[in-house]
């Protein structure tokens, strides 16, 4: 397993993203991103740059692509399998022995496979890869960098779950609706456990975003959009960087007060029974 970093005197493409304004909200601190070269990872690496942090993109994605989404953000990339207890422990120890801390853990990484529908279609094979994928990841990110936190005294751990842990669909993904109300629920218990040690763990909960795997489903399945964009109080689909300012917020200190919560970031979605017309 191997890193890159660009020179420091490269421009973060999240400077100019945001305007070449740069808030100092997380400056000093060390963040690790799973999923973090794609989607809403890659939109909160930039944005947590913009912020001031130093950004460690872990992905299992290959060397070219995982270093050009670090260099992009003047970051560092280290290739991790998040289902593996010994990638995702490496991906910690090498931060920590890197950057000496590490005071964000966006635990993102997840997968949402055609083969994961109603309950009546889903195969055992197919349930275990994405609990694997989205669950149990989770859970190893925060046995391996909790410890990290303790010494340090602090910390703010994110964890992705989704608006389906809260809600029921018929459009099911039975396994990935249950790996996300795992997540919830892990995060709840974690974030009550580590409160008075200082160390925030909060879950995310976005609705639908409009990330190249979702533009990939919809535009084979014109039909399943306008289902789900019905029930959108707001009409349109979250953009990936409106999941990454909830990130940031999250990662802050502005959020001093916020732990064991689900984040809802759904336009909406969750609060809705019918829409204005």
């Amino acid at each position: 397993m191997t890193t890159s970093s660009a020179p420091q005197s490269t421009p973060h493409a999240a400077e100019a993203a945001y305007g070449g304004l740069v808030s100092n909200r997380l400056q000093g601190r060390v963040a690790t991103i799973t999923g973090g070269a794609s989607g809403i990872g890659l939109a909160t690496a930039r944005r947590l740059a913009h912020e001031g942090a130093q950004v460690v993109i872990a992905d299992i994605v290959d060397q070219e692509r995982g270093r050009a989404a670090a260099d992009s953000v003047g970051g560092v990339f280290i290739r991790t399998d998040v289902t593996d207890d010994d990638d995702v422990a490496r991906l910690f120890t090498e931060t920590r022995e890197r950057f000496g801390r590490v005071d964000v853990a966006f635990n993102n990484a997840g997968i949402a496979p055609d083969d994961d529908n109603s309950i009546l279609d889903t195969g055992l094979d197919a349930w275990r890869r994405v609990q694997e994928v989205n669950l149990t990841s989770v859970y190893l990110c925060c046995r391996h960098v909790i410890p990290i936190m303790q010494e340090q005294g602090r910390g703010s751990i994110i964890n992705t779950a989704s608006f389906v842990a809260v809600m029921g669909a018929a459009t099911s993904q039975i396994s990935y609706t249950a790996s996300k109300g795992g997540v919830l629920s892990m995060t709840r218990e974690l974030g009550v456990e580590f409160a008075k040690q200082g160390i925030r763990v909060n879950a995310l909960c976005p609705g639908p975003v409009n990330t190249p795997l979702l533009q990939e489903l919809f535009a084979a399945d014109p039909e399943k959009a306008q289902r789900r964009l019905v029930h959108l109080p707001m009409g349109r689909f979250a953009e990936a960087d409106e999941l990454a300012a909830a990130v940031a917020f999250l990662a802050s200190d502005d959020s001093s007060f916020i732990t064991a919560s689900e984040f809802l970031v759904d336009g909406g979605l969750s609060g809705s029974y019918v829409t204005a017309l």
